[in-house]
């Protein structure tokens, strides 16, 4: 008798933890969306990568990886209501090719005077390329309407 009383026991507490933990989570989700910008619209990244370098697809993806978390820091602090949107709309990053560091940084000036977040990589020059190169161009968070009217024409790496 006491061991059927002590499963029964335990099964309350089991079903009270998880409806404690279930109101948390929602309670969670709530908060993070009052954070975010009023649109329906999704929000992602675009990061430039430079066709001229001729760099290996380890290298570009170690440069993307900079300009992604550069892009990051910068919205943490300049713009939380775009990162936070961007966060919950699935954080999508495309990856695009630029000619040439003229384009690169022509995008760049279209960019900021959006007043969008931007990171530009320079590598250390380790590995395949020259010190102090511009690999790659972070651009956003932002909305996906802002972003394609800047790199709309852009093709896919």
């Amino acid at each position: 008798m006491s061991f059927e009383i002590l499963i029964v026991l335990q099964t309350i507490i089991i079903i009270w933890l998880l409806i404690k933990r279930n109101k948390k989570c929602t309670k969670s989700v709530s908060q993070a969306t009052d954070k975010i910008a009023n649109t329906n619209e999704e929000y992602k990244m675009v990061l430039l990568v430079r066709k001229d370098l001729k760099m290996q697809k380890g290298k570009i993806a170690a440069q993307c990886g900079h300009a992604a978390v550069g892009c990051v820091l910068k919205a943490q602090k300049y713009d939380p209501i775009s990162l936070n949107t961007w966060r919950y709309y699935g954080q999508a990053k495309i990856a695009l090719v630029v000619d040439n560091l003229e384009q690169l940084e022509q995008l760049e000036k279209k960019a900021e005077k959006s007043n969008l977040i931007t990171k530009k990589i320079c590598d250390a020059g380790r590995t395949q390329v020259e010190p102090g190169s511009i690999t790659v161009l972070g651009i956003g968070p932002a909305p996906v309407s802002v972003l394609d009217q800047i790199t709309g024409k852009l093709k896919l790496l």
